[in-house]
């Protein structure tokens, strides 16, 4: 058997932590690939778009952005974390994907704490409870009442089983002692639809959504199911406000590499995220959308990592008693 001596071992080793550092130095070198777990044309397609560009003239090299849905984004998902590890293909995880399915799918096709790599946490999307316009309710707590007295008649719409508006509210029904029958479509605007019909009573949806619908009158917001009001819509009171104390539910994205990919990439990555979202028209097309950027303090990978795991633990709870979890 062929042993190295201990110089030639010193030597690798050397080299090995020269090497490391030069990755970055010489990445990127050619075009990227960004990956939007959806269908084209949704808010994860729209706004990793808006990211791709900005990254593209950081980075100078093209960031191409690919549609891969299927699975609650667990398709795309799964497409990088089993790419290379060299930084050449990266995510824009959801709450949905990241967090939701891990618990939703009996057998998910990755562990979403374990095989990424975390780069940035990028925005946030508020929910909102809203109402159809002649529910006789105008804040929250007149809508719990109204809800415990009458949940054997009622419903609320989503746009799928098990999707992020289904979720948000289970947890949000959870949270407030209602057990309210689910009416699932197929997709969010059918489930609107229905709410502008009268023919169920509340959802809970994207705020960006409904604003032109609430400002008609044709439907009534009751609160937003965050814990902080929104800088885009302030004069929504919370659900927090409003006596549900602790409570949240938001839409989120971030930026994920596969695990592996040596940390002077995600380093630079991360750095390169960071500057976008400090970019005025990057923020601006960000807010026409209905997102909001998240805070500096909250933009390191340590941050998303640990995000992560808790959005799992917590999701995976509200899941379990809704009776969705391992389809």
């Amino acid at each position: 058997m062929n042993l190295m001596n201990p110089r030639s071992l010193a030597v690798l080793a050397s080299l090995a932590v020269l090497t490391t550092p030069a990755l970055a130095q010489v990445w990127p070198s050619r075009p990227m690939t960004l990956v939007a777990p959806t269908v084209p044309g949704g808010a994860p397609d729209l706004l990793g778009r808006v990211l791709a560009s900005r990254l593209s003239e950081l980075l100078g090299q093209p960031v191409i952005v690919e549609n891969i849905g299927g699975a609650g984004g667990m398709i795309g998902a799964a497409r990088v974390a089993k790419a290379p590890a060299d930084g050449y293909h990266f995510l824009i995880g959801t709450v949905g994907s990241q967090a939701q399915n891990q618990t939703i799918y009996k057998s998910p096709l990755y562990d979403a704490a374990t095989d990424f790599a975390a780069v940035a946490m990028l925005w946030e999307i508020r929910y909102l409870l809203i109402v159809r316009k002649d529910l006789p309710v105008n804040d929250l707590q007149e809508f719990i009442a109204y809800a415990r007295t009458n949940q054997a008649s009622m419903h609320y719409g989503s746009g799928g089983v098990g999707g992020p508006l289904h979720l948000a509210c289970a947890l949000f029904n959870a949270a407030a002692g209602l057990n309210v029958t689910h009416v699932p479509y197929r997709g969010g605007t059918l489930a609107t639809q229905d709410l502008l019909a009268g023919r169920i009573d509340y959802m809970c949806t994207s705020a960006a959504s409904v604003t032109g619908y609430i400002e008609a009158k044709q439907l009534k917001a009751l609160a937003l199911l965050s814990k902080n009001r929104s800088s885009l819509m302030p004069a929504y009171a919370t659900a927090h406000e409003q006596g549900l104390r602790e409570f949240e539910v938001t839409g989120w994205s971030g930026l994920f590499l596969p695990k592996g990919t040596p940390a002077p990439i995600v380093n630079k990555l991360n750095a390169a995220v960071v500057g976008a979202l400090n970019t005025p028209s990057l923020q601006a097309r960000v807010q026409e959308a209905g997102a909001e950027i998240v805070a500096h303090d909250r933009r390191s990978p340590e941050y998303l990592q640990q995000f992560v795991e808790t959005e799992i633990k917590k999701w995976a709870a509200v899941i379990k008693a809704a009776g969705l979890a391992g389809q």
